[in-house]
């Protein structure tokens, strides 16, 4: 690779990442093409990305961004998966195909500033999906104005039923 052609990639890697809401970082080392293409693909669907870059390419667009706080995990086949989108989404997508591929492994990754290991990515990828969430808290949002009519529906009727029996006694 020449010097301009690098410098293009750590520009374009260094975009990527300072967009990027969630790096995790892999290795991949053992993959071959076709699976490789088939985790970019599933990634791709996600609106993320993998990359497969050289360690020192890595570093240097790493170090004016978040992931420079593990810039120490920069070592053997790094491939990194990143996402400016959803958070969940790549972590469930990389999670479920390391276990269906045992030779891709899954090193650590960022996630708005903060620093996630492997139990965390499982974490993320046990979440369910965004519209199921969302969808939770409406249902629980709705339940309360709900519950709050019910009870003075309940009320109301209470006093009308004493009125009546007021109304029965005279």
């Amino acid at each position: 690779m020449y010097l301009l052609e690098k410098k293009a990639v750590v520009s374009g890697l260094k975009d990527s990442l300072k967009e990027a809401k969630i790096v995790i970082l892999t290795d991949y080392k053992g993959l071959n093409v076709e699976a490789l293409n088939s985790l970019r693909s599933q990634l791709r669907q996600a609106k993320a990305s993998y990359l497969v870059v050289k360690n020192t390419l890595l570093k240097r667009a790493a170090e004016d961004s978040e992931l420079a706080l593990i810039n120490e995990h920069f070592k053997g086949a790094t491939g990194i998966a990143f996402c400016s989108e959803d958070l969940v989404a790549p972590a469930k997508i990389l999670y479920k195909f390391a276990k269906e591929n045992s030779k891709l492994e899954i090193k650590m990754g960022v996630m708005e500033g903060k620093v996630i290991d492997l139990e965390s990515i499982k974490t993320l990828s046990e979440l369910p999906a965004k519209e199921v969430l969302l969808a939770h808290v409406l249902s629980t949002m709705s339940g309360v104005p709900t519950s709050f009519v019910r009870v003075l529906s309940s009320l109301v009727s209470g006093v009308v039923n004493v009125l009546n029996a007021i109304k029965k006694k005279a």
